[in-house]
């Protein structure tokens, strides 16, 4: 049997649409199904049934198709002839998806209120990853572990490196949006607030003022997320910074108090820290609730000994700011003080105010579009990727579901594969894991054995005289199936996608311990921690296989 999708003009009601259906399904002997609400018609028929007799048959009902693409066609087809996509957002995973659409042959009109690009490269990863850069530079300079080599601190202009962070952020805006859009003339922006009026309209408020409706017959969603606020009382009307704020200060605060517990509040405490400012954190619970335990007891430890007060099992119960301070009332530790405020308690998609319910499109209690593995909605013609979905909120994962969505716009059945995702967090030693912890292979009924590796059994840390961390490695018990694996350990975004490929591929942690790894490199530390499993490591040579 043979699957196509025909595009209805001419309906004016769902008994349109049964007559459609009834004229379809007549001539085809197969199954065919009319939504009056998308327009769309989905018909099985066989092989030798040509679509202009579905066309025929649909224009003796007093109707007009048009044939889409059908789900049989290869992915790398050019079965979006004609298509026309709109995409909300522009951000990575909504260029991913343009790009695609439009090698495919389909014409996009990509919608954007604010910022082209997105988070990532103007309010995100870009900037605050120069930030960190700069702030383990400083660090480094007097905390070194390196005998003979005077350690200091450095003097900040700290004007003169927010100018350097915005030049590239702007150089890298322009090399990879704006330039992007210039040389593709079949994505069209459009400058303003998407809302839908109906399935397959979006009625757009122009940011230069006035409206324009869009209507297309797939449309992709890609709106993002923005920082959660908590409900406290005395917050709202604060001069609090959210994480776009504290990117971007010039001003580089006496005494920083930071509220959160996972990866944004970690990596701009630590960064503001290391630049000289006093810093508290202030967590709910523990730090990197989501990780294996040990992770975040082991970096609660590290920013301890660092100089950071750690505050855990902490919440905030009310905020007041006076005279230029922030007082923050806890339930357990009392009144802390400081003279700014980050407020770093996760992230809300960006869903509540395109009027999802018009278009039929579901999401769950907190705003979150549901998709399946394929990038689709509820509705059958509309596609959502990144953080306004469900999906982890990596850019890596919304890039790799535009590319996906881009395809599966245009006809094609590309699957989004998220059973292995390496995440990292950027402080010092870095953070980072992939695959499952102990508790959580359990959870699945998984017997599981894991080791866990100190650094200073690995030569790189040794060499460096820096030998703060760990790896952990889990596997399924019998088998020796590598399941997980987790870092404390410098370099550690750079590690864990071995430990991902090795996940991927099936290997057991003998399979890993067999591999060659070159000597003296922080990679190696997985062949060593592999190799626990059956030795005692510290009894081999310094590079033994």
């Amino acid at each position: 049997m043979r699957h196509t999708r025909l595009r209805i003009e001419g309906m004016t009601c769902a008994a349109c649409a049964s007559t459609v259906e009834q004229a379809l399904s007549a001539v085809t002997g197969g199954r065919a199904q009319v939504d009056f609400a998308s327009g769309l018609a989905e018909v099985e028929h066989s092989e030798t049934l040509a679509a202009e007799r579905l066309q025929a048959a649909v224009a003796a009902a007093g109707f007009t198709a048009r044939v889409l693409a059908g789900e049989d066609e290869a992915e790398t087809g050019g079965d979006g002839q004609d298509l026309h996509i709109a995409i909300v957002g522009s951000g990575s995973g909504a260029f991913a998806a343009a790009l695609r659409a439009t090698e495919r042959g389909a014409r996009v009109t990509l919608i954007e209120q604010g910022t082209l690009g997105g988070t990532c490269v103007n309010i995100g990863c870009v900037p605050s990853k120069i930030l960190i850069r700069a702030a383990h530079i400083a660090w480094l300079s007097g905390h070194h572990g390196i005998e003979g080599l005077e350690r200091h601190r450095p003097t900040l202009d700290n004007a003169a490196r927010l100018r350097q962070q915005r030049a590239r952020v702007e150089e890298l805006r322009q090399a990879k949006y704006r330039s992007v859009l210039e040389a593709n003339p079949a994505i069209e922006l459009v400058e303003g607030r998407a809302v839908f009026e109906d399935a397959h309209t979006l009625r757009v408020a122009l940011n230069r003022g006035g409206e324009q409706l869009v209507r297309a017959d797939r449309i992709l969603l890609a709106t993002g997320a923005r920082p959660l606020i908590p409900d406290i009382p005395g917050l709202d009307g604060t001069p609090f910074w959210t994480s776009t704020e504290a990117l971007e200060s010039e001003h580089l605060p006496r005494h920083l108090l930071v509220m959160g517990a996972s990866v944004v509040a970690l990596e701009l405490a630590q960064a503001y820290h290391h630049l000289g400012v006093e810093v508290t954190l202030l967590a709910r619970g523990r730090l990197l609730s989501r990780e294996e335990p040990e992770l975040g007891e082991a970096l609660t430890a590290l920013l301890r000994r660092q100089g950071m007060r750690v505050l855990l099992d902490c919440p905030v119960t009310a905020v007041r700011h006076t005279n230029g301070l922030f007082h923050l009332h806890t339930a357990h530790q009392g009144e802390v003080t400081g003279d700014a405020l980050l407020v770093a308690t996760g992230r809300r998609p960006n869903t509540d105010a395109l009027a999802l319910e018009r278009a039929g499109v579901a999401a769950d209690s907190g705003g979150r579009i549901l998709v399946d593995e394929y990038l689709r909605t509820s509705q059958p013609h509309v596609f959502a990727v990144g953080d306004c979905t469900q999906q982890p909120q990596f850019v890596y994962v919304a890039a790799a579901a535009g590319t996906r969505a881009g395809i599966n716009l245009t006809g094609g059945e590309a699957r989004l594969d998220l059973s292995v995702v390496p995440r990292v967090i950027f402080t010092e030693p870095q953070v980072a894991a992939v695959g499952l912890g102990e508790v959580e292979a359990r959870d699945q009924g998984l017997a599981v054995v894991s080791r866990t590796l100190e650094l200073d059994q690995v030569p790189r840390a040794l060499a460096n005289f820096d030998t703060e961390g760990f790896i952990k490695l889990v596997a399924e018990e019998g088998s020796g199936r590598l399941l997980g694996a987790h870092l404390f350990c410098d370099q550690a975004g750079e590690v864990v996608q071995t430990a991902a490929l090795a996940i991927r591929q099936g290997f057991t942690v003998m399979q890993l311990a067999e591999q060659l790894f070159p000597y003296l490199t922080w990679v190696e530390g997985l062949k060593l921690t592999a190799q626990t499993f059956e030795r005692d490591v510290s009894q081999l040579s310094c590079c033994a296989g």
